[in-house]
């Protein structure tokens, strides 16, 4: 009856200390699943469904099991919420605001902390509630800043606290925070080396090691050593090794000894997202392991790496735009231009037409180039904002389709299966008839071929739905790594020739220093 179906809500956080091992349904999960289960049939309300977010922080509320119950509460599934304690929903203070003092009152959703007697329908409650909250948010910060001292001052001692060690490396198995050489993988990296200071390029050394069948670092780590390794990028370098690979190899100084961490940090203990951290603020050990590479032998290619590129700039062989770059009147290509006094050398960019054939086919549409690249980096942050506002709008009408189309898909696959078990029954009962003699072989087979029809056609049914649910989950985690790369976008402080290529079709400059920028992302 309405108003009588509840829900329980469970959580287990990274920081419980019962904790068994993620991916566990672990003994704190178990044991809050008892007492809701205990409180709900002693108060006679009929649990309807259980959410559980294992290994989640409650300070977000991105968790998976909690966005599922939020939705089908929209739905209007339920009636009441019932968790252990009011922090175990949420320990941000934003959260009980929204939740259980305006969105959960909104749909009608009642709110019961099982321990520390928080219930929603009561108003002389909501003092508390609210002091619950800010004493639960106190209690995060407090324990972020102490994980945040804890992990700096392991830094500090030469601890290396990354969840995957660069390739060439692995995780000392007396000492996870130590760092040793893995020999096959070690002599891969140092093969780059030598291979760049000798003359060869990096998409060369690149395609020189795919073509001798050396796994990429990404399948090297999950099939060779085993590792559950995630690479947010695999989808753009699944087999061969890339341009950016070997360019991170050859710019990475822990091969040489050193640690260097804390290069990135969250913006507060609330939000998830990450800025970059200036170079003074990076936490730098020497000599914390052993090297592959010699720290002589890593400058030289620092080295030859600015030589290279200044060689490029300066000669205009492949500039950064190049390829990329149009007169927006003639659409032909724009051209480099040049000082025509002192040792400036290469400024900026002029319409081909122009510089060739002459004022009556074609104006300049001159550009300065650090104009140009101003303009494009100001554009690239621009649009990534604005995809994502875009999408930000848009989350909870995906989210709610989403949540109906996994539902749906979930009824139909459960309706499918208990046809296909009865069409089985059916047919094993036919099998005792025919063998008993109540029918004869010709309806016996007959029978059998109807069931095996049906449920062939059945499983093919069902086969479909899978396949379709695969393929929404793939584009939900490519959408979730394009969103990714968006944030990072907007921290960009530099354009580089990869960058460009990656985003941006087509660039067309205008006579009055109009950019015009086509990008690949656009339609996403």
């Amino acid at each position: 009856m309405k108003g009588n179906r509840a829900v329980l809500y469970l959580r287990l956080s990274k920081e419980d200390a019962d904790k068994v091992k993620k991916g566990d349904d672990s003994a704190s999960i178990k044991n809050q699943r008892l007492l809701l289960t205990d409180y709900a049939l002693s108060h006679h309300f009929k649990i309807v469904k259980v959410y559980a977010d294992d290994d989640e922080s409650g300070l977000y509320d991105d968790r998976p099991g909690f966005e599922k119950m939020i939705m089908d509460g929209k739905l209007g599934e339920f009636d009441l919420i019932i968790a252990k304690t009011q922090s175990r929903f949420s320990r941000n203070m934003e959260h009980i605001e929204k939740y259980l003092h305006h969105d959960l009152p909104n749909l009608g959703i009642r709110f019961i902390g099982v321990v520390d007697g928080v219930d929603t329908e009561q108003e002389e409650n909501k003092k508390s509630r609210q002091i619950n909250g800010l004493v639960n948010e106190w209690y995060c910060e407090d324990l972020s800043k102490n994980i945040r001292s804890s992990l700096k001052a392991k830094m500090k001692n030469g601890e290396f606290l990354g969840a995957s060690c660069p390739y060439g490396y692995q995780k000392d198995p007396k000492n996870h925070n130590h760092l040793v050489i893995d020999a096959y993988a070690a002599e891969v990296v140092r093969k780059i080396y030598r291979l760049y200071l000798s003359g060869y390029g990096k998409a060369k050394i690149g395609s020189m090691l795919s073509a001798e069948g050396i796994l990429i670092p990404t399948l090297y780590k999950r099939k060779v050593l085993g590792e559950n390794y995630h690479n947010s990028k695999e989808l753009k370098t699944t087999r061969t090794w890339s341009y950016q690979t070997i360019h991170t190899i050859l710019n990475n100084e822990t091969y040489t000894g050193k640690l260097i961490q804390n290069k990135t940090n969250t913006l507060s203990y609330k939000d998830k997202k990450k800025k970059i951290l200036p170079k003074e603020q990076w936490i730098i050990v020497e000599n914390t392991h052993e090297p592959i590479i010699e720290p002589e032998i890593f400058e030289m290619a620092q080295k030859l790496q600015n030589t290279r590129a200044r060689m490029v700039d300066s000669v205009g062989e492949k500039g950064i735009f190049a390829g990329l770059l149009y007169c927006a009147d003639c659409r032909h290509a724009m051209v480099r231009k040049y000082a025509r006094r002192g040792e400036r050398g290469f400024t900026g960019y002029i319409c081909r037409t122009y510089k060739t054939q002459g004022k009556q086919f074609c104006t300049s549409h001159s550009i300065e180039a650090e104009e140009l690249k101003e303009a494009v980096l100001f554009s690239i942050k621009e649009e990534a904002e604005k995809i994502l506002r875009k999408q930000d709008i848009e989350e909870l009408e995906k989210l709610y389709h989403n949540s109906r189309q996994k539902d749906d898909s979930t009824l139909q696959l459960e309706h499918i299966q208990r046809r296909i078990e009865k069409a089985e029954r059916w047919k094993r009962k036919t099998y005792h008839n025919f063998m008993e003699e109540l029918i004869s072989e010709k309806e016996y087979r007959t029978y059998v071929m109807e069931y095996d029809r049906e449920i062939k056609e059945l499983q093919g049914q069902k086969d479909t739905i899978t396949e379709q649910e695969k393929l929404r989950r793939e584009k939900e985690l490519q959408q979730k790594e394009r969103n990714e790369d968006l944030k990072n976008y907007i921290q960009i402080q530099e354009l580089t020739r990869d960058l460009v290529l990656e985003l941006i079709d087509r660039i067309e400059v205008g006579e009055e220093k109009t950019v015009t920028i086509y990008y690949k992302f656009q339609d996403t």
